[in-house]
């Protein structure tokens, strides 16, 4: 049996979630972004690289995780 932690909040972000999704993808092999919309990003400095997200899970720096965007994400283009 596998071992699933869930992230939630109701703060559009501001509680840093996307802080502790990071944090957690060092232990957690899949990391899922089941809602919500494109936010205001969270750039992640690690090994000299800057990323900065806005959609996908920051976790997906690592190569060993799985990314997963649910049916409930809101994407929003701009031209």
């Amino acid at each position: 049996m596998s071992n699933i932690t869930v992230v939630l909040g109701a703060q559009w972000g501001d509680e840093g979630k996307g802080k502790l999704v990071d944090i957690l993808g060092e232990t957690h092999s899949v990391i899922v972004r089941s809602g919500g919309g494109a936010n205001a990003g969270h750039t992640i400095v690690r090994d000299g690289k800057k990323y900065i997200f806005s959609l996908l899970p920051s976790a997906m720096i690592d190569e060993k995780n799985i990314g997963v965007i649910g049916m409930g994400v809101l994407c929003i283009y701009h031209h």
